[in-house]
């Protein structure tokens, strides 16, 4: 599957109007935190809380739209369809013959805190799981996309690990070391 991945500005421009908080995710998340870019991309990864998902469809209206569903199928996301738990990805393209721009993340809520899909012990407000870019382009706090990205360690992750850590504040190292289980590598060095 060819990737052709929006840039955050791109995304910035094409959800400017939807009226619902997102966020930028993944590594380009981490590169906000850190303040410069460090590694290539093979995606864009953009956050939605699962309630606001239809928003993506208002944003993206000429696009098509893939549900990822469980273990990884791609198939139609019908237009006013609403995706259950489980299904947390969305591939958009402007259209068939077109590469894979955006993907888009799904999250869940429990009333006004954002729920971790990784840990669902780990809540916080939603006002607080994103930053601001010099900008004006929200994402991911790092200590959030870094909990997010420590399931399953790949040598990406480990990289945005190094480079977010000198940024993290001593409320950010807490929160995430708080996350992570006891035996995790990464918790050891926050």
């Amino acid at each position: 599957m060819t990737w052709d991945p929006a840039s955050p500005s791109e995304v910035a421009t094409l959800f400017a109007e939807i009226g619902v908080p997102w966020w930028i995710a993944g590594g380009y998340a981490i590169e906000f935190a850190v303040g410069h870019a460090f590694r290539e991309h093979a995606d864009v990864d953009v956050l939605l809380l699962r309630r606001d998902q239809l928003a993506v469809q208002e944003a993206l209206a000429s696009w098509e739209w893939w549900a990822a569903d469980p273990p990884g199928t791609l198939r139609p996301w019908r237009r006013g369809e609403f995706l259950p738990a489980g299904i947390d990805d969305v591939w958009c393209r402007p259209g068939p013959s077109a590469p894979w721009r955006i993907q888009v993340m799904l999250d869940e809520t429990d009333g006004g805190e954002w729920v971790s899909r990784r840990n669902p012990a780990m809540r916080r407000p939603i006002a607080r799981i994103g930053e601001v870019s010099a900008d004006g382009i929200p994402y991911l706090a790092p200590e959030v996309q870094l909990l997010a990205k420590s399931r399953d360690i790949r040598p990406k992750d480990e990289q945005d690990f190094a480079e977010a850590l000198p940024v993290l504040d001593a409320d950010q190292r807490r929160w995430l070391a708080d996350a992570l289980d006891d035996a995790h590598p990464w918790r050891a060095r926050l």
